[in-house]
């Protein structure tokens, strides 16, 4: 992709200028992002993931002031009937599990595959939302089908309904308002207010993107660091000083905390160790993802990722579903390409050394990948 081309998908804008203009500044509202088109899944595909162990689903419905949320997963006669307004369906990952959306979320690849989470799908009928609201990410609504009105404004100091099962603002005051056909779509940054009411029956599309809180990262990172350590068979252990001896037995030595302090700063000395975790972490798939046994791979095939797959990479590392992998030279680049591109032809996998092959060999057999 050409970041610095015009595209319709972001309102005649650049990737490149939308990230400079838009991105995390403003909402942005797109006519026609993309003309003529096809919803990633019918509203039978989505009960039926809705139905099932593997998908997160949710199912919220207002009544009046009040509103219940119920977590799937749900068979068809749970859900409400079609001519009864006010309820969504909303079911995460479906890129996960269904080509067609996991082609539409490929258009977004202009930023980070370490910040896109996945693509949600919104089924509502007359009435349907969730109520106004803030994310804490970055997110486009996608309309596919139907209508839905739109109103958004920012948020400078919220607060939330108690009692409530889901995060509604106290209040709210938009700002615009938009009613989106099929095609349109809405960027609505981190901490902005929005409330999404369908005009009829509609389904919406959410590219929504990962932030991760600092603590919950720093967490995740010292523990895959310490459970890589291994501790060497001769270590210095802590020692007291010659004149240790003391008359307030109850105060916290000194020296043991000194001693301490540079235990914990000996585990992130090494700033490869550092990356190779945070590669590990952000390349972790969803906790409800799960591959079926591959195929052999064969001598004369390429090789394409399966949708599931999450594949990033360092200067020093590659990483696949939470895995890290050490690479350089043209093994290396090949696994950047693969990464980039999610598929190599079979003249380009020639290219692989013996451990390469074996590694790709062993992906294929897990199913993380596919023969071409």
């Amino acid at each position: 992709m050409d970041i610095r081309e015009p595209t319709p998908l972001l309102g005649g804008l650049s990737p490149a200028a939308f990230m400079r203009d838009i991105w995390q500044k403003r909402p942005f509202l797109i006519r026609q992002a993309i003309p003529g088109v096809v919803p990633p899944a019918t509203p039978k595909q989505l009960f039926e993931l809705a139905s099932r162990d593997d998908v997160e689903s949710r199912l919220v419905v207002r009544q009046g002031e009040d509103w219940s949320l119920q977590h799937g997963p749900f068979e068809r006669r749970q859900l409400p009937a079609l001519k009864k307004g006010d309820w969504t369906l909303l079911v995460q990952g479906v890129d996960l599990h269904l080509d067609a959306a996991h082609d539409l979320l490929q258009r977004f690849r202009w930023t980070s595959d370490a910040r896109v989470d996945d693509l949600m799908i919104s089924f509502a009928t007359d009435g349907g939302g969730v109520g106004a609201h803030i994310d804490s990410y970055d997110v486009f609504l996608l309309q596919v089908h139907g209508q839905r009105r739109w109103r958004v404004g920012p948020v400078e100091h919220p607060e939330f309904r108690e009692g409530m099962p889901v995060r509604l603002l106290t209040e709210f005051e938009p700002t615009e308002e938009f009613v989106l056909e099929p095609g349109d779509m809405l960027y609505v940054p981190p901490r902005w207010g929005h409330d999404g009411i369908a005009v009829g029956e509609c389904m919406t599309c959410s590219i929504g993107y990962r932030t991760p809180m600092p603590t919950e990262l720093a967490r995740e990172i010292l523990q895959r660091v310490i459970d890589d350590i291994e501790s060497p068979d001769e270590e210095p252990h802590f020692k007291d000083a010659p004149r240790s001896v003391t008359e307030t037995p109850g105060l916290m030595p000194p020296a043991l905390a000194t001693f301490a302090q540079k235990a914990v700063a000996r585990l992130l000395k090494d700033p490869h160790q550092f990356d190779r975790a945070l590669g590990e972490i952000m390349s972790e798939p969803k906790p409800q993802v799960w591959f079926e046994d591959g195929q052999d791979w064969s001598a004369g095939q390429g090789v394409r990722l399966d949708r599931r797959t999450r594949m990033m990479y360092d200067p020093r590392h590659v990483f696949i579903n939470g895995e890290a992998f050490r690479v350089g030279g043209r093994d290396a680049k090949l696994m950047q390409r693969l990464a980039d591109q999610r598929r190599l032809d079979a003249k380009a996998c020639a290219g692989f050394s013996a451990d390469a092959w074996g590694a790709v060999a062993e992906w294929v057999s897990q199913g993380w990948a596919h023969p071409l």
